[in-house]
């Protein structure tokens, strides 16, 4: 699927669910926990690329920019996840 369609599906279906902007190409899909609600899930290694090609940042100013920026934002209780894929 890609990054327009997922989109798609998660507005349809998931309408509450917060997008990270500029970040389309590393959706992973939704989360879901008990008790909680679904958020989307993003891969964390797909993201420092992103801000590595896009913003021509070095590998170190992108995982600062990560951590400090996009995980240490938090919105509410629909903010997104990150998964480090092994």
């Amino acid at each position: 699927m890609d990054a327009e369609t997922k989109i798609e599906f998660i507005s349809e279906n998931y309408p509450d669910c917060l997008i990270c902007d500029g970040f389309d190409d590393a959706i992973m899909g939704i989360v879901e926990r008990f008790g909680m609600n679904p958020v989307v899930l993003y891969n964390k290694n797909k993201c420092l690329r992103i801000l590595q090609n896009r913003d021509g940042m070095t590998e170190e100013e992108a995982i600062e920019f990560y951590y400090y920026n996009i995980v240490g934002a938090y919105v509410g209780e629909y903010t997104p996840c990150f998964a480090e894929i092994l």
